[in-house]
């Protein structure tokens, strides 16, 4: 059995190690794969319900990742079986001109899960320590502050009864190239292709030197990082999903006790 600890960041750790074309997860045939998937989904569902009846604590999933790493596609694979009424998702983009008016935390507090929720951030609040840094918009001093912040951030939403899963998607450069080419092809796929994605990719080392600095900065006890190998799809929904499930079942999730009151009440 595989395990996470190879892909949990540390204060060491060096995103070139991490081979995004790896399937540590991936056991058994491609009909096993797909069953286990199923089942995970199946179980996420069962520990939403948990989580949602216990109504103290909550769940928030980071999808980190360069654009093709995955993001929409591990959200609709992990949470094909879960009821939409358990989950929230949110999608970051580029802030508006009101949220730029504001620190850059400001638009995260709106949308953290609710108690007894599931909420998921499709890209997130460390768009703010990677575009910017790249772009050169801010300086190191200013960066580090924002790391610092990050963490202050979440140790609060961690003290306030949110568990914090944090998955970075890790792509090959070649493997983007495949799925951006795919894009341009493929008439379906148009709409998810822009040619701002080939300015960003040549900046490809930039970003990845970004995201290791990051990713090291912020990976915390409470809220620590994986890194997710993504250039197989398949491998990418199952890791997820364990890890999601794992995490769910160490929370020891239990439904609230009953009511004396309906101790031997016949309804009529």
């Amino acid at each position: 059995m595989a395990s996470f600890s190879k892909y949990r960041v540390g204060s060491k750790f060096r995103l070139d190690r991490i081979d995004p074309a790896a399937t540590p997860f991936l056991e058994g045939g491609e009909d096993s794969q797909r069953e286990e998937l199923d089942a995970l989904a199946i179980e996420l569902d069962k520990l939403q319900n948990l989580l949602h009846a216990e109504g103290r604590r909550k769940l928030l999933l980071v999808l980190q990742g360069l654009d093709t790493s995955g993001k929409d596609g591990t959200i609709r694979w992990v949470f094909s079986r879960t009821s939409p009424l358990g989950v929230k998702v949110t999608a970051f983009k580029a802030p508006t001109e009101e949220e730029r008016a504001r620190d850059f935390l400001w638009r995260c507090h709106a949308v953290v899960p609710r108690a007894g929720e599931i909420t998921v951030w499709n890209r997130s609040h460390y768009e703010d320590v990677l575009v910017p840094v790249v772009e050169g918009a801010i300086d190191k001093e200013q960066t580090r502050r924002r790391y610092a912040r990050i963490n202050d951030f979440e140790r609060l939403l961690t003290e306030t009864g949110t568990v914090i899963v944090k998955c970075m998607l890790h792509i090959s450069k070649n493997e983007q190239r495949v799925r951006l080419q795919a894009r341009i092809d493929e008439a379906d796929k148009h709409w998810k292709f822009s040619l701002a994605d080939l300015e960003v990719r040549k900046k490809w080392d930039a970003y990845q030197a970004a995201y290791e600095k990051a990713l090291v900065a912020t990976s915390t006890e409470d809220a620590p990082w994986h890194v997710i190998p993504a250039d197989s799809k398949r491998h990418r929904n199952l890791m997820v999903a364990r890890l999601l499930v794992k995490t769910l079942k160490g929370m020891k999730l239990r439904v609230p006790d009953a009511d004396p009151a309906l101790n031997g009440l016949i309804v009529e």
